[in-house]
């Protein structure tokens, strides 16, 4: 019996520490899947906040704007393009789409995903102080349970392009204007005189006078639009050099004292004779002559054009081509570069010329590195200013 109960104790002491054993292993399980846990918590939280960050960093950087809205029309999400677009605050959450667009046409556009799973290419134009055009791409969003959960917009402001399209197509249109009117006087001379016109020599004299003139102007044309195209491709060489201003100033002015003597114009050149400019000096002369010969045809008769300069400092002179004819309308004011633009279209025919000249200017003096602006009072004349780098 008492071996019997000393057998019994010998197990129960072995059961009790196995038991025990086992707890210490249970506990350190637990405590090491608390800590697999809790590192496993930690990893999807630091994954999921650098999604979160590149997510945020991608809507940043979107050129378009994106705007996610619940099934109530609520913004849930707005990038940082839509804000700047519609003029909020980011992010915008909670507030109602149709408050923040102020537009009913994307309130058409969410009736629409109620029935239709996309929207795409939908124009739309904003009117305001600057008018918008806008390329609208919509789509509804579903839950897992395929329900309605929102919708997506994203809005392409299209403003730019379109402006870009409406000065090409001016420009082609004005293009083939300057081409057909050369080209309608020279095959009308030309006809005259396949007809018979040859056999008088007066009339032959006037005829060949026409089609060399126009031959003339059409190649004035081409050139100018030669060397605007090479211009904005970036394909002009300047053969940049230190030139004397006063000197450059005076052979432009002596080039077009003909023309000022027959309108009574008096061409002064206000150079200092000391100043020096880095400068292309032929594509100088062509900045002057355009604005010399502007100066000249649209100043008053009996007027004056003055030519100056003055050092800015840091490096730059300033230079001017004044004229005391009766200015420039200041609705024109910020298009005279423009190629093509004619403040006065009527007169603008009647002097003649490309239409090219400022657009020329302007490119010219920015191929340089300067700047070119225009000051102009009606009927206290224009001023051109341009900068260059003085030497």
């Amino acid at each position: 019996m008492t071996a019997l109960l000393l057998i019994l104790l010998a197990a129960l002491a072995a059961a009790t520490v196995w038991i025990g054993r086992l707890r210490r292993q249970l506990a350190a399980a637990r405590e090491s899947g608390a800590r697999e846990r809790a590192a496993l918590q930690r990893q999807h939280a630091t994954a999921l906040g650098e999604q979160q960050e590149r997510l945020a960093a991608v809507l940043a950087q979107m050129l378009e704007a994106l705007i996610v809205v619940d099934p109530t029309g609520r913004i849930q999400l707005a990038n940082r393009a839509a804000a700047q677009l519609f003029g909020f605050q980011p992010p915008g959450a909670g507030r109602p789409l149709l408050e923040v667009v102020r537009h009913h046409e994307f309130a058409a556009l969410l009736a629409r995903l109620e029935h239709e799973p996309e929207v795409r290419d939908y124009e739309l134009r904003l009117e305001g102080v600057v008018a918008r055009t806008l390329n609208v791409n919509a789509v509804r969003l579903l839950d897992a349970g395929a329900r309605t959960a929102g919708a997506l917009f994203v809005v392409h402001d299209l403003t730019a392009l379109r402006k870009l399209e409406g000065m090409r197509e001016e420009f082609v249109a004005n293009v083939s204007h300057e081409l057909r009117t050369p080209l309608s006087l020279i095959k009308g001379a030309a006809e005259t005189l396949l007809d018979g016109g040859k056999d008088n020599p007066e009339t032959l004299a006037k005829f060949l006078g026409i089609i060399d003139r126009h031959a003339s102007r059409l190649g004035l044309l081409i050139e100018d639009l030669l060397l605007l195209s090479a211009l904005d491709s970036g394909c002009i060489e300047l053969h940049v050099q230190t030139t004397a201003l006063h000197a450059t100033v005076q052979e432009v002015l002596d080039d077009f004292a003909h023309a000022a003597k027959e309108k009574g114009v008096a061409l002064d050149n206000e150079v200092p004779a000391t100043l020096r400019v880095r400068a292309d000096e032929g594509r100088l002369r062509q900045v002057f002559s355009n604005l010399v010969d502007n100066a000249i045809k649209y100043g008053r008769e009996n007027g004056r054009v003055q030519v100056g300069a003055a050092v800015l400092g840091a490096g730059w002179l300033q230079i001017f081509v004044r004229d005391d004819g009766p200015g420039i309308p200041a609705t024109a004011r910020e298009r005279v570069f423009e190629r093509f633009f004619r403040a006065d279209k009527a007169r603008a025919r009647t002097q003649g010329g490309t239409g090219l000249g400022l657009a020329i200017v302007k490119n010219l003096v920015l191929a340089h590195g300067g700047e070119v602006r225009v000051e102009s009072a009606e009927e206290r004349g224009t001023t051109f200013f341009f900068k260059l780098p003085s030497a």
